[in-house]
């Protein structure tokens, strides 16, 4: 039994369930994340290269020319995809500039908060100030 009491503990671990709902978040927004690389930034990028299809580049490594990656994959011909590739490292630069800019938004949000909650440094206060002031004297004089 104290196996899996062990094992709840770790379950309901505050830590856990923040990476949890963190991994659930992420999954959501690679779903938004490609749905933007691939609806509007692929047409994009289409537009300004002539209409290449990036998705579609490929090096047939038969010697064999293909006209499409379906005809070389049709003729199990062994193929390097190079523009998934080209393809991957745009969704890794949009998904690293969405966390840069959601990190950016969070650190300004945490800067907001610990400048309201520190208090004003306080200085001494005006007996105190009179107290060191009366001793001072009480020096000079003695």
């Amino acid at each position: 039994m104290g196996f899996l009491k062990d094992f709840k503990t770790f379950l309901f671990q505050k830590d856990i369930v923040m990476l949890a709902t963190a991994v659930v978040i992420g999954a959501a927004f690679n779903k938004i994340v490609t749905s933007v690389v691939n609806d509007v930034i692929m047409p994009l990028i289409g537009v300004f290269t002539g209409g290449i299809d990036f998705t579609q580049k490929f090096i047939s490594l038969d010697g064999r020319s293909y006209e499409t990656l379906d005809a070389a994959k049709e003729a199990e011909a062994a193929v390097i995809t190079y523009g998934n590739l080209i393809q991957a490292i745009i969704y890794f630069i949009i998904i690293g500039f969405f966390i840069f800019l959601i990190l950016r938004a969070y650190e300004k949000t945490k800067k907001k908060e610990n400048v309201e909650e520190a208090p004003a440094p306080k200085g001494p206060t005006q007996e105190e100030i009179l107290l060191e002031i009366r001793d001072e004297l009480k020096k000079q004089n003695s």
